[in-house]
């Protein structure tokens, strides 16, 4: 019995994280094609956000976006401390990670490559121009 805590013990000082250590939270957002404007913020599980958003969120978070409709998407960051975008443009079928390391107020901008009707999606009125805004506070 003694061997058994022994052992139970030792695992779980050794899987247990450094002194110190921050696990960085992951939030996750979808671009969703909807009929009335085209595009909006939506949740992982399709709670519709809105064409404009905004996060609060800690220093070290990650944000992945998913589009979930056969467009490209010009992403651009217009205010904060700068991001680590990559490449501006994010095709259909991938995601996009930016991790937001320093407090401050960004604000992004996600604007569709292809018109709603070059790839067969049918929309009524303009399309939205999306806009992201992330409040990083310690």
């Amino acid at each position: 019995m003694k061997k058994v805590l022994l052992i139970a013990l030792a695992g779980a000082a050794f899987s247990a994280a450094p002194a110190g250590a921050v696990t960085s939270a992951t939030v996750r957002l979808t671009i969703l094609h909807v009929v009335s404007g085209c595009h909006v913020w939506a949740t992982e599980t399709l709670t519709s956000l809105g064409a404009k958003t905004t996060l609060t969120v800690k220093p070290g978070t990650r944000l992945v976006i998913r589009p979930n409709c056969p467009m490209a998407f010009d992403f651009a960051q217009r205010s904060g401390p700068r991001l680590a975008l990559g490449s501006p443009r994010t095709q259909p079928g991938t995601t996009r990670t930016i991790v937001f390391r320093r407090p401050g107020l960004y604000v992004l901008t996600v604007h569709n490559v292809q018109t709603p009707e070059e790839v067969g999606l049918q929309t009524l009125g303009a399309t939205n121009t999306l806009t992201l805004t992330v409040r990083v506070r310690r």
